[in-house]
């Protein structure tokens, strides 16, 4: 009788080299020429290139895709979470001015299929193209007994780059100054939670039923990736003095505004000042969900907030305009306290 071996303990190395030759030609595809070395070192070099810079500073984000991962597994559809994994590191950095330098991934499965994990490293690099972030490292974990066969989580991280002089923090934030809202695609990455409850078990319907208020099944409406801000957030900060940012995650409106502003500042929020997602009015709709609740929990198709000065609104609408992107004025700055819905 032949010893154990660590595939019959459920571990797959030969599997894993394999998903390793699959996903190189997407991590190759995000690599800027600040990226030393190529795939495979214990370590991923960046040369960081400080010209224009005066005090430069480093800005760090980490974050996952949580139980929307339930939706890509139950869709069997995986070349996508990857953009959500990316865009929830990088537009977050991104509120304090940081360009993303460079990101690395950790996957995690109970049984690692080197076409998933392939399909998952690609939806990564396509989240890494669009934000401008090299791919420089990662690590793919198989953990029988830990994870099911088919369910895997993810995580990431990112680095930034902004000269210390040009740091948004949200303190010049000023009583007249507007909010200016980039469109979401949609839930994003937060209130899945929520999500899989109203569609799953409220209304009993299955990933592939067709709803047809929302035009497309439930699996197509609910995995669509988080927007990526990164280029047309860069441009406006070449030519505005932006006072203040905030990525609409978790917590929605009435959690994140707040983070960035001043003491004894608050914002009116314009209600319907920008267009309404079919989405967000069939959740609020058949969840009978209050809508305070629904701005405490889901961007309401608003991912993105610039605060600027007043005079500044048009050229900021023109900029992103310009970029074949769309922005709305959705709200002031006021004296006094949290988000007042009006």
């Amino acid at each position: 009788m032949s010893g154990l071996t660590y595939k019959d303990a459920g571990v797959d190395i030969e599997e894993g080299a394999v998903a390793v030759e699959k996903m190189k030609q997407y991590v190759k595809e995000t690599f800027t020429k600040g990226v030393l070395g190529g795939l495979g070192g214990f370590g991923g070099m960046f040369e960081l290139d400080l010209t224009g810079y005066t005090k430069p500073v480093l800005v760090s984000g980490t974050d996952g895709v949580g139980t929307k991962l339930k939706i890509a597994i139950m869709k069997d559809q995986h070349d996508t979470v990857g953009i959500d994994l990316v865009a929830m590191c990088v537009n977050d950095v991104l509120v304090q001015g940081a360009k993303p330098l460079f990101f690395l991934d950790y996957i995690a499965t109970g049984k690692l299929e080197s076409d998933k994990v392939a399909d998952l490293v690609k939806g990564i690099s396509e989240g890494c193209k669009q934000s401008g972030a090299a791919l420089i490292g990662g690590e793919t974990a198989e953990m029988p007994g830990f994870y099911s066969d088919d369910e895997y989580d993810m995580a990431g991280f990112t680095v930034g780059i902004v000269d210390k002089d040009k740091i948004i923090d949200g303190s010049g934030i000023e009583e007249g100054q507007v909010l200016i809202g980039l469109p979401s695609t949609g839930v994003h990455s937060n209130g899945y939670s929520l999500v899989r409850k109203l569609f799953f078990d409220a209304l009993d319907l299955g990933i592939h039923d067709r709803v047809e208020e929302l035009n497309c099944t439930v699996g197509q409406a609910l995995i669509t990736p988080t927007k990526i801000y990164v280029k047309e957030v860069l441009k406006v900060l070449e030519q505005v003095s932006v006072k203040g940012m905030v990525h609409v995650t978790g917590g929605g409106f009435i959690e994140n505004i707040p983070r960035i502003l001043p003491e004894g500042m608050g914002v009116d929020i314009t209600l319907n000042s920008w267009p309404q997602l079919d989405l967000f009015n069939f959740i609020q709709d058949k969840g009978k969900i209050q809508l305070e609740e629904m701005y405490k929990t889901f961007n309401m198709g608003i991912g993105f907030i610039m605060i600027v000065d007043k005079k500044d609104q048009d050229k900021v609408l023109k900029i992103i305009s310009d970029m074949d992107e769309k922005a709305y004025v959705i709200g002031q700055v006021k004296t006094g306290h949290g988000v007042n819905l009006c």
